[in-house]
């Protein structure tokens, strides 16, 4: 995988949408998601709690970049996804300066403008937050934390239901 100089990301990020993996490790309890996996991180709103995820890059499969962000971010863990993933949900992330007026509901990302293949998923390991992560918690769907990275709680409303 090769990885563009910083100055063509940018260039790139603001010119066109980019394909990402948005994750949300669960916990089940009765066979229904008990619990959700958030990390707290910096954010351009400040430290937020949000799902995991991030860009695909070229040359990388959709499980491969969930496995690569769930890493980077929690460790030494291990997401169990089938061979093939696909995504629970289809969410997309628009700065606010280029919202479109039609936009379905949406996340917010001054950045970048993303199109986020979204998952549930389970982790098993020790979780060890690093590098983006400054701290990650389950919690009980009905007891999110706050604050909470615009959109990130309209994703968990679409989303979950499918996993149930």
């Amino acid at each position: 995988m090769r990885l563009l100089p910083p100055e063509l990301y940018s260039e790139i990020e603001r010119s066109m949408p980019l394909a990402c993996v948005d994750f949300v490790p669960v916990r089940r309890a009765s066979n229904r998601v008990a619990e959700i996996g958030l990390i707290l991180r910096d954010s351009p709103f400040g430290r937020v709690w949000c799902h995991l995820g991030g860009r695909i890059l070229r040359g990388e499969t959709i499980a491969g970049a969930i496995r690569r962000h769930a890493t980077d971010t929690l460790g030494d863990v291990v997401v169990e996804l089938p061979a093939d993933p696909q995504p629970d949900y289809v969410y997309q992330w628009f700065p606010p300066d280029d919202t479109p007026a039609d936009a379905p509901p949406h996340g917010v990302d001054p950045r970048k403008h993303a199109i986020g293949l979204s998952f549930v998923v389970t982790l098993s390991g020790a979780v060890t937050p690093r590098n983006e992560a400054h701290e990650f918690g389950y919690f009980a769907v009905g007891d999110l934390p706050t604050p909470l990275w615009p959109g990130t709680e309209g994703l968990l409303q679409r989303m979950l239901p499918h996993s149930r």
